[in-house]
């Protein structure tokens, strides 16, 4: 069972990797400037690197809990700024930005839970606490 966390970060994060390094592209800068947001430029690249420092920290378990709290803030303005589904008339445009909506809500609702319980017992930040509080039995068990 100490592993399933391990498993959960793994599959929670290749989503920020990807994002976050497609940011640095002019189309997606493009993209986000023609749905209206403001300073697309600097923006889109800050939300790349928010979704890439919390992306690697999670999945390393690397300082887990600032790590998700930077996929919070990439993840709320993201969903809100690309996908205001109520801003549609189109039926199908409507429908899809409104699944988008809801799955971006739902990943910001695990990145909550990754906020508060941390990386769990096989990552850096176990490991690190261990070492911090001296007790070799936990630093050999967080490593396994």
């Amino acid at each position: 069972m100490k592993y399933l966390p391990v498993a959960g970060r793994v599959l929670f994060t290749p989503l920020f990797l990807g994002a976050g390094f497609a940011h640095f592209a002019k189309e997606p800068i493009q993209h986000a400037a023609a749905s209206g947001v403001p300073m697309a430029d600097l923006l889109v690249p800050v939300s790349g690197v928010l979704a890439l420092i919390g992306g690697f920290s999670i999945l390393l378990g690397y300082k887990a809990r600032w790590g998700a709290w930077a996929i919070v803030a990439f993840m709320l303005p993201v969903t809100f700024m690309m996908h205001p589904f109520w801003a549609f008339t189109d039926p199908m445009q409507h429908q899809i930005h409104q699944v988008m909506f809801m799955k971006n809500i739902t990943i910001t609702g695990a990145a909550l839970l990754i906020a508060y319980f941390g990386a769990g017992p096989v990552s850096l930040d176990a490991r690190k606490k261990a070492r911090f509080e001296g007790e070799p039995e936990k630093l050999a068990r967080s490593v396994v």
